[in-house]
């Protein structure tokens, strides 16, 4: 086929009206390319279809009522669905604009005459509309390929067994022993230290503590977190290195993120198990910049079976057919709790196959609990996101009380079972971390970092500490157990405002240890 023969095909591809089909997936692919990092790719791919399908059906039927005139159907649909997919972003733009405003009682009549502007310009008798079809499929296509280039670009193209930041720590002469222990991270996010439960809600945490201490864990009764923020916890955590030692790009005057995340994504304690010939597992957060999806193992609930996704919700909420929200036809909220509790469920529920499996690994479950959304009474039974809420969806701190203290007691009895389905099926005993990355919310800036640590560490349970934080964990766990030479660093606690992630202030140990 010669270049000429392959020009009249695109050239005839072209006249085509195909562009209805390209600017029904163009919102969907849109949407996640400006969410990537919030959200896994695979959850765009039933909102496409959906969105597809919708606009060829109604391209059909427009096409059926205009005598079959596929041009004059094709520019009308393409007028229809831009006044459907973009009312959202307007109602959006307005109410966060105007938050007092009674827009609702003109916005959708203002659509209403636009659609009557739409149909009289698309069935005016001279226009036909055959020599735009190539100009319109054109744009179509190249807002649909901006769209994937911005979302496949954000994708870091780290290989799995790589670091995120170069200064990472890493010991490459670590040793796994004959019968080496499974290593289990449990990252409960939000989880507060007893004594500020005690102090800021009256809530006795005695009872699970004891609990720990009964299996011989170690508490620490002077526990902080490093950092107040999850990410940046998590990012010093994993790497056992504080940021501002970890890479120059964390300085106070840039809120850059994505070096942040990849190393969340790859870390130095990672990249030892990895070398150790250890299978790594982690389990899905529904925040696609805190999982480790390219693990050996990713358990998450199936996302096509599952019902309306976060990330569905929010493209529902962009179209006309928020309108279905608001009369009470679908309810994002109660698909969000429903979400949430089936990735806390699936999360658990893989613990009794994990612990049997014959070869060594490393256990990474960060689960969003009993950080909001507030999804659990304290026997488990469902509750209703938007019950611990106000009218802005923010938490005044009497309902923020109450869904918290819910959430963790039913934690509490969850993490519990846990922990006896895995000292059970464990051959050798296992290494198990508890910890929260940060307290509760709403709490004074020093109490913030007043987090849960609790350790599982057989035969080295003295190497453990009151005042011991995040940074020196896996340096402990590498010292003890794989033949590692960590220095053990100063524990510091470090706070940054909002929005600079990286300006950071001291903030000291309140304990006097």
């Amino acid at each position: 086929m010669n270049l000429k023969n392959i020009k009249n095909i695109v050239t005839n591809w072209f006249s085509k009206p195909w562009y209805p089909i390209a600017i029904s997936a163009y919102p969907v692919l849109a949407l996640l390319s400006a969410n990537i990092g919030q959200v896994r790719s695979d959850s765009a791919i039933r909102p496409l279809v959906i969105s597809i399908a919708f606009g060829a059906l109604l391209f059909f039927i427009v096409w059926l009522l205009f005598s079959r005139k596929t041009y004059k159907a094709a520019f009308f649909t393409a007028l229809v669905l831009a006044l459907f997919f973009t009312f959202g972003h307007v109602y959006i733009a307005i109410d966060t604009k105007y938050p007092d405003a009674n827009y609702t009682i003109w916005l959708l009549p203002a659509w209403g005459i636009l659609f009557v502007l739409a149909l009289f310009w698309a069935t005016r008798p001279r226009l036909t509309f055959v020599s735009s079809a190539s100009t319109m499929n054109t744009i179509a296509i190249a807002l649909v390929v901006m769209s994937l280039w911005q979302t496949i670009s954000t994708v870091s193209p780290q290989g799995a067994h790589a670091l995120g930041a170069p200064n990472a720590p890493i010991q490459e002469d670590l040793v796994k022993p004959e019968n080496a222990p499974d290593v289990y991270f449990f990252l409960l996010d939000s989880y507060g230290r007893a004594d500020l439960l005690y102090r800021a809600y009256g809530f006795d945490n005695g009872g699970f503590i004891h609990d720990l201490e009964e299996r011989d864990f170690y508490v620490a009764s002077c526990s902080q977190s490093n950092y107040v923020r999850t990410e940046l916890s998590l990012g010093s955590s994993l790497n056992m290195m504080y940021l501002q030692d970890l890479s120059d790009t964390f300085k106070p005057d840039t809120t850059a993120r994505r070096l942040l995340w990849n190393s969340l994504k790859h870390s130095a304690v990672r990249y030892n198990f990895e070398s150790m010939g250890y299978t790594t597992i982690n389990t899905d957060t529904g925040f696609e910049w805190l999982n480790v999806s390219d693990s050996d193992r990713f358990i998450s609930p199936p996302p096509i079976s599952s019902g309306m996704t976060e990330f569905e919700g929010l493209f529902l909420s962009t179209t006309l057919a928020r309108y279905a929200q608001d009369l009470g036809l679908v309810d994002p909220d109660y698909f969000l709790g429903v979400e949430f509790r089936d990735r806390f469920h699936s999360a658990f529920n893989s613990l009794d196959e994990i612990s049997k499996m014959p070869e060594p690994t490393f256990s990474y479950i960060h689960v969003i609990s009993p950080h909001p959304p507030f999804v659990f009474d304290p026997e488990g039974n469902p509750t209703y996101p938007p019950d611990f809420w106000n009218e802005q969806r923010q938490y005044p701190p009497d309902l923020y009380q109450k869904g918290y203290v819910n959430q963790l007691q039913y934690l509490n009895t969850t993490m519990t079972e846990a922990i006896d389905t895995i000292l059970a099926n464990s051959e050798t005993p296992p290494i198990i971390i508890i910890q929260g990355d940060h307290g509760p919310w709403l709490q004074p800036k020093d109490k913030r970092f007043w987090n849960l640590t609790a350790i599982y560490f057989p035969e080295h349970k003295d190497v453990l500490y009151p005042t011991i934080s995040p940074v020196n964990i896996f340096r402990l766990v590498f010292n003890s157990y794989f033949g590692g030479n960590y220095d053990i660093l100063e524990d510091v606690s470090y706070f940054s405002p909002v929005p600079k992630l990286y300006d950071f202030s001291e903030v000291p140990y309140p304990c006097g240890y």
